[in-house]
């Protein structure tokens, strides 16, 4: 199926994307997270280190478990309903107009950011036990963020076979890097072609356990999160680089996962 004047122009703007340097807000944190080597190496304990690894490992691990996919997307389609779409369930949505899909996911970033800026301010406060607790946390929020961006185009993510995807949009969210987000953007085809395709399954380019997942993927996400929420760790720093760090990995996570479903989007329509 054809795109439409303004679905040529998203799809320019997806491609501006993947061929960018990121955006301005991932490009100072960057700049301003230069020297975190250093102060990590002089004022963390390795025990925090330690304790911060692990609650990325164990986070990785549960997304086997169906439960933690569990979200709430029945508001997302009331907010369809309330903007005069025609849809009875989520998948509806991805046959409707994208210059209506496009205002509905860009409403859902401000309240999960300021979420997960809210959380790692107070975990800030705690010391190394407070912060390994709020990389858990920090995730499920980016989770259901993720299904919920998804879902506004109509495309719910809610089971452990879309583990490839989602920990695809977190490692191109974390790295601000093309090679991430290219690696992103070719899972999401293969989910776009079979959709097209009336298959009723998805299987990623990355198969396996999660922990076979996760090996090929957040390289990005322990050196770029993880290193970046160590500085948490450091006395007065805390609570405002925890609010910080936790409010650019969650703006980055809504942009990419935006920028991602639009490109499902279309291709999904392209193929059809």
């Amino acid at each position: 199926m054809r795109l439409n004047s303004y679905e040529k122009s998203a799809r320019r703007e997806v491609d501006a994307w993947l061929r960018g340097d990121g955006s301005v807000l991932a490009q100072a944190m960057d700049w301003l997270m230069r020297p975190v080597d250093w102060v990590v190496e002089q004022g963390v304990p390795e025990t925090v280190v330690d304790q911060m690894n692990e609650a990325v490992d164990v986070f990785l691990s549960r997304l086997n478990d169906a439960g933690k996919w569990a979200v709430d997307l029945e508001g997302i389609l009331n907010e369809a309903q309330k903007r005069q779409m025609e849809v009875s369930q989520v998948e509806d949505l991805r046959n409707q107009a994208l210059e209506d899909l496009d205002p509905m996911a860009q409403g859902l970033f401000s309240r999960n950011v300021m979420l997960a800026a809210l959380s790692g301010g107070g975990t800030g406060l705690g010391g190394g036990v407070f912060i390994a607790a709020d990389i858990p946390l920090l995730f499920v929020i980016n989770l259901h963020l993720i299904q919920r961006i998804g879902a506004a185009y109509g495309f719910p993510m809610t089971s452990p076979e879309y583990s490839p995807i989602v920990l695809a949009i977190y490692n191109a969210a974390a790295a601000n890097s093309r090679e991430a987000r290219a690696n992103a953007v070719r899972e999401i085809s293969i989910l776009a072609a079979a959709l097209a395709g009336g298959m009723s399954s998805y299987r990623g380019r990355v198969r396996g356990t999660i922990a076979n997942q996760s090996r090929h993927l957040p390289r990005e996400i322990a050196k770029n999160l993880v290193g970046r929420k160590l500085l948490q760790a450091v006395p007065l720093a805390g609570a405002a680089v925890g609010a910080g760090v936790n409010f650019w990995f969650t703006r980055e996570t809504a942009r990419t996962s935006y920028m991602l479903f639009r490109s499902m989007y279309l291709e999904y329509k392209e193929r059809l």
